[in-house]
Formats: structure tokens, sequence, C-alpha cells
């Protein structure tokens, strides 16, 4: 990688708080100190080729506040980087010998400071959200030490709340695994001693099916999950290998920013908080079974309420996200199925790892309720891995005739995505 100064030393910001923290990538045990500083463009989209580009240009953006939208070839196709060319932007590949530029025709001014993060693209084509490393970084209070797994892609929205904890705390170490050691990050967090891991509900599902007892060995104090619906089985289920770890659920989003923290172990967070005013925090409502926010940590050009797009459900003292309202509901026969509710029933089956539920065109009902799961590893002596019938029947003690999945089928493993989310 070619190291140099991006802009005059003049014009660099302060060393961050956390500069001296450790950070451990591909195997290697550094700081933020220690990485070096590529030459960028200002503004930049830097697509960074494996996790210690793109922590290089995290820490190139906090010591010289240019203009940065950061992610990873995969996640770019060709129709987007001919967007962000238009936009001004020059695109840099950035590997191991240095970066490779595609410049824009209409080159532009850098807006000083300016982060840009591309969304997840669950409602569709991924967009552009304007942010700056303060409106990222949410963790502000004084944190014990803790050593944080970083597991996911450069670039998201998640990827910078566990970077700018390490960049603003001292304290908060990193080990950051790329996508080919996730796999056997429980072997590769034990050994640097990772005591925090964030990750999506996904992530900690494949990881339970793959090798609990791995997971067992991680000497995990906080664990944390957020960026798709958390049910009552995976906190559950967590809880039972780490008893006494601090499990918490996150809201997030590019454009509203962390919004719901909840710490209690119930899926959810209490119907109290809706509506609730206070200066500094987030304001949660509900509009037609739709999560509403109004967030001081929104991107660029958002203000006041946001509707989320996220399906909601009020249970007794509960306000449960479902899934996206564009998928979550099911019109079987005129009758409306949440997608995430049947979910939720199929995870609380103890053979079930992971299941996700959609709906399929059927004659007369229009519509009907179909699901995919993935069973528990069996042990040899194990006798109790339910069949279709098994798991039907498990549905309808607990939900309406008409949510009952007509067809269940069963896959091999759990299907994740580079954002390590899968379609539920």
């Amino acid at each position: 990688m070619t190291v140099a100064t991006a802009r005059n030393p003049a014009s660099a910001h302060p060393e961050p708080a956390g500069v001296d923290n450790r950070v451990v990538v591909g195997g290697t045990a550094l700081t933020w100190r220690s990485l070096p500083t590529p030459t960028l463009p200002d503004p930049a989209a830097v697509l960074a080729h494996s996790a210690v580009h793109a922590l290089t240009a995290a820490r190139q953006h906090a010591v010289h506040g240019t203009e940065l939208l950061l992610s990873t070839p995969s996640r770019v196709d060709a129709a987007m980087r001919t967007e962000l060319l238009e936009a001004g932007f020059t695109v840099g590949v950035l590997d191991d010998d240095g970066v490779h530029l595609s410049v824009p025709a209409r080159p532009r001014a850098a807006e000083p400071g300016r982060l840009w993060l591309l969304t997840s693209g669950s409602t569709g084509r991924p967009k552009r959200v304007g942010h700056t490393l303060d409106t990222l970084t949410t963790v502000r209070a004084e944190q014990p030490d803790r050593t944080w797994l970083c597991p996911y892609a450069p670039g998201t929205y998640a990827w910078w709340q566990v970077v700018t904890l390490s960049l603003t705390q001292p304290g908060q170490h990193l080990v950051v695994v790329e996508p080919d050691e996730l796999d056997d990050w429980p072997t590769v967090a034990a050994a640097h001693g990772v005591d925090a891991a964030s990750g999506t509900p996904t992530f900690w599902r494949r990881t339970l099916y793959r090798d609990a007892a791995a997971l067992a060995k991680v000497p995990l104090r906080q664990i944390t999950l957020g960026g798709e619906p958390v049910d009552q089985a995976i906190l559950d289920q967590l809880r039972e290998v780490f008893p006494t770890a601090r499990i918490s659920w996150i809201y997030a989003s590019s454009e509203v920013g962390a919004s719901i923290v909840v710490h209690d172990g119930r899926a959810g967070f209490p119907v109290d908080w809706l509506d609730r005013e206070i200066p500094g925090r987030p304001t949660l409502s509900v509009r037609d079974d739709e999560l509403v926010i109004t967030s001081p940590y929104h991107g660029a050009g958002l203000a006041g309420p946001i509707r989320t797009g996220d399906r909601v459900q009020v249970l007794d003292d509960r306000v449960l996200i479902t899934g996206r309202l564009d998928s979550d509901e099911i019109n079987v026969g005129g009758s409306k199925v949440s997608a995430g509710v049947v979910r939720g029933v199929l995870t609380g089956h103890p053979a079930v790892a992971w299941a996700r539920v959609t709906g399929r065109r059927a004659p007369v009902l229009g519509r009907m309720v179909v699901a995919e799961v993935v069973l528990t590893p069996a042990g040899p002596a194990d006798t109790s891995v339910p069949d279709e019938g098994a798991l039907v029947r498990w549905c309808a003690d607990q939900l309406p005739e008409h949510a009952v999945p007509r067809r269940i089928r069963v896959l091999t493993e759990i299907p994740v995505k580079e954002t390590l989310k899968s379609d539920v």
C-alpha cells in the first residue's frame, strides 16, 4: 500500500482519543496510530479490498477530515460507480498496490468532514446518506475497557458504529474479521481476548448453528444485536450460552442513526417509550403500524419525523418490530398476516435455528403463507427432529388458521449476505 499524507499536516485534525487502541486485522496487532495513511483524493469514494484498507481510509478521514464515502467493490456495481462519478467523487479502489482512481468528468469542491454511507438497499437500490464522524459517534459516555469484534462490511452504518467507538474512546480495542474468517470467528475472537461483539441476529444464529461450543469459549461480557428484527428466541439462546453477559439490541439505520437501545433481554421496547420527548434523544412514534423516528442523529438533509419503513406491532407492554412494511404483510383471503409474527413462532421451536416466511400465490385465497427453515444440528441419538407436519402443527397451536404456513421447506444452511443479514 502506498503510504503518504493526504493533505498538508497543518490542516490535520487532532489525533482521535482512541488513537493508541489496539487494532487486530489479518491476525496482526497494530494500533490506530501505526496504521498507514493513504493518499486519497478529496472528495473520494473509496472501495476497500480488505479490512485493513478500510481502516486506513477511516483513520485518514479522522485525521484530515476529507470528504469520504467508504464501501467495498462488491457493494458498488457499475451503475453506482457511474452515479458517484457524476456526483463529483473520484472513485478509488484501495488495495496493497495503492489507490487506483477513476476521475469524474466534472470535479467539484469537497465538503470538509463529510462522511457518506450507502444504505443496505433493503427498500430497493442503495442510496447515499450524509453524516460526519460526530453524528456517527453515538457512544459518548466513558466505557469500561473492552475488546470488540467487528464482523461488518466496511462502510456500513454498523461498521462505523464499532469503528467510531474504538477511534473516540480509549480502552476500546478492535478485532476485525474478514469475510473468509466469519465461519471461524469464535476461534479468532478467543485468541485475541474479544469480550464484546456486535452482529445481526443472522450472524448470531449462524454462529450458534455452526459451532455453539466454540462460541461459548469466547469470554463475552457484552453482546449486541441489530440490523434485523430481533425476536425472543435468539435473545434466549444467547442468554443460555452467556448467562452473565449484558445482551443489548439496537435499532439503528443510516437515516436516523442509533435510535433504540434495549438491555432488558426482551424483544421489542417498552410501550411507554412511545411519544416520549427528551432533549437530545430520539422520539419514537407509531403511525399506521409504521415506526416513525425523530432523531438528533439523522443523516444530512433529513429532519423531523422520518418514516422508517419498518412495521411494528404493539403487544401488551412491548412494541415489536416485525419486518419491512413492503414485505411483512401477507394478505390471505382478506386476512392480514405478519410474516414476522409467524417467523417468531417458528424460531421459537427448539429445533429451528432460522426461518424465513413469505407469501405465495394461491387459488381462491390469492396468497398463502409459506416458510423456509434451517433446523438445529441433531445429535447422533436425537430422534426428535421435526418434519414438515410437526412444524405446521406447532404453528397451528399458536396462530390463527389463516396464518399457519401451508408449505415449510428445510434448508441445509442459514443464508447470509455481505451485510450479515438474510432476507427475513
